[in-house]
């Protein structure tokens, strides 16, 4: 019984090994998609800046013309850019992110625009209105996408879809702290005290630039927020993995002292059974 029982142990510990390898390539690979991400995320935050800055300059131009992406009108329906991940084995990246739009869908009526394999599959099973399922793969969205999903929503709200537009995804602060935002999109909410148009000269009708204006800023705020959910799900990966690493480690030697134990006491019954052997002779 005691051979079987170091064989099941050390069958079991080569198991915890293997998995340990996977976890480890695992922990190496979100490393260095994170470092990439980071930086990505870095480059893209002083865009959005510049262009809210030029909506407002010429929102000041427009004091008894508002544009309608800055006017507020009562919010009958709200339209949720939920940008999660595309795979699991990230601790509680998507659940935290899922359970903050919960929260926040119990507001109203509402329609989604999932991001991400795992928005889209978390949403359409739970039978929401999808506005698009076109963009369900977060590591390949690129500003291009991101343009075509300002578009929609630009459209959908200008046409009275929607009347308020959010995107809900996770903010990354550092390597083990990735936290859900919510933003607001549209309406635009602008300061006009004498904000300038970031030194930039501006010629046409203030009405048409702010209209033009509107859905590169939108996909600027929706680029940044995808590189910024990217490099949390990268962060949040890369801990999980860690915190997996670290287990395994202790799982390992724990069987190992079990290993060392049973192996032991098989030596010391057979020292046991030769002694008595001899001493029978």
């Amino acid at each position: 019984m005691a051979g079987l029982a170091t064989k099941a142990i050390k069958t079991r510990i080569k198991s915890v090994e293997s998995t340990r390898q996977i976890t480890k390539a695992m922990e190496l690979v979100a490393t260095s998609k994170l470092r990439r991400a980071k930086e990505r995320a870095e480059r893209t935050r002083p865009y959005h800046e510049v262009l809210e800055q030029a909506i407002s300059g010429l929102q000041a131009a427009l004091p008894d013309k508002p544009s309608p992406f800055t006017q507020q009108r009562p919010v009958q329906k709200t339209c949720y850019v939920i940008i999660g991940g595309d795979r699991g084995l990230a601790g509680g990246y998507n659940a935290n992110l899922f359970r903050m739009a919960a929260e926040a869908m119990q507001e109203g009526a509402c329609c989604v625009l999932p991001v991400g394999k795992k928005t889209l599959e978390h949403f359409a099973r739970r039978k929401y209105e999808i506005v698009s399922t076109y963009f369900g793969v977060t590591g390949s969205l690129g500003i291009g996408d991101c343009a075509q999903i300002a578009k929609l929503l630009c459209e959908g709200y200008a046409d009275g879809r929607f009347d308020r537009v959010t995107v809900l995804y996770t903010e990354f602060r550092s390597m083990l702290s990735q936290v859900p935002t919510a933003e607001q999109l549209l309406p635009i909410t602008v300061d006009v005290g004498g904000r300038q148009v970031g030194g930039a000269l501006l010629e046409g009708d203030p009405a048409e630039l702010v209209g033009r204006i509107v859905p590169l800023y939108v996909s600027g705020m929706l680029y940044s927020a995808v590189c910024e959910a990217s490099a949390s799900e990268q962060g949040a990966r890369r801990t999980a993995m860690n915190a997996a690493n670290k287990n395994a480690d202790e799982i390992i030697d724990t069987l190992t002292l079990h290993y060392n134990r049973a192996r032991q006491a098989v030596i010391t019954r057979e020292i046991t059974e030769i002694v008595s052997g001899a001493e029978a002779l």
